[in-house]
């Protein structure tokens, strides 16, 4: 493997969230003398309580094609090529996908949502994601319950805690990019070479269990190309919001200074 030295980093976030949630890994970087970008999704760029009370009108239409296509276009501009991509969920899957066409030189997906084929029959699993896929809602924009948010996300939070994160950091949601993850939008060529990844797992993930994020980890094929897993203690799937996420942070700096 070549050394990597990249010092570009570009924040991927997951569903229901928007740039806002990577703002303490971005100053926690920038610090250690990292540039760092954090794209939006299309129709998610704003103040999450704002977004919350008004959605934008095309968000239903939205799909993992789109949100693929925007950010490889936006990486495509920028003004120092080869970036890490750290991504979150859904964003982890991205990340998956955007190094599958050598968009960056390393990727890390925190507790990633699972590409087309790999899935899971943990009834957490299903019980989370039920709610947001829902056929029989259509194209209606998905603003989750702080109910559903403290069960899928924050199960190791009281509710009340749970409520002051989603008021920080929670907007409404495509069901259409969970829905197109499941078929050919979400496929990832488990065959191909691919430059170094890490996939990180959160012990308590209800909505993405750890078990999911192995078997994603195990279904690359490559001997040649470095992949790495780590699973932490007692994470949620808010990992990198929850208490002590600096703890994730410094693993992730320490496995990229493995890379050079």
């Amino acid at each position: 493997m070549q050394p990597i030295n990249s010092k570009t980093l570009v924040f991927i976030h997951g569903l229901f969230m928007n740039p806002k949630s990577w703002e303490p890994w971005k100053r926690y970087f920038e610090a250690r003398g990292y540039t760092c970008y954090v794209p939006p999704y299309p129709y998610h760029k704003g103040e999450p309580a704002d977004l919350r009370k008004k959605p934008h009108a095309a968000l239903g239409d939205l799909s993992l094609l789109n949100v693929l296509d925007g950010l490889s276009a936006y990486i495509d501009q920028l003004p120092k090529k080869n970036p890490i991509l750290i991504g979150h969920s859904m964003g982890a899957l991205l990340v998956q996908q955007l190094i599958a066409i050598n968009k960056g030189v390393a990727g890390i997906c925190i507790n990633s949502a699972p590409p087309q084929g790999i899935t899971s029959f943990k009834w957490s699993f299903i019980k989370a994601n039920l709610p947001t896929i829902n056929p029989l809602k259509g194209n209606t924009v998905c603003l989750p319950s702080v109910k559903w948010f403290h069960h899928a996300f924050c199960n190791t939070m009281t509710l009340d805690e749970t409520k002051l994160e989603y008021d920080k950091y929670v907007v409404p949601e495509s069901r259409n990019i969970p829905r197109s993850s499941t078929g050919a939008e979400g496929k990832v060529d488990f065959n191909l070479p691919h430059a170094p990844l890490l996939f990180i797992a959160g012990e308590k993930d209800q909505i993405i269990p750890s078990s999911l994020n192995k078997k994603n980890y195990k279904a690359y094929k490559d001997k040649n190309s470095r992949r790495d897993f780590m699973q932490f203690k007692d994470r949620t799937h808010y990992i990198c919001c929850q208490h002590n996420w600096e703890e994730v942070a410094a693993f992730v700096a320490v496995w990229m200074n493995s890379l050079h």
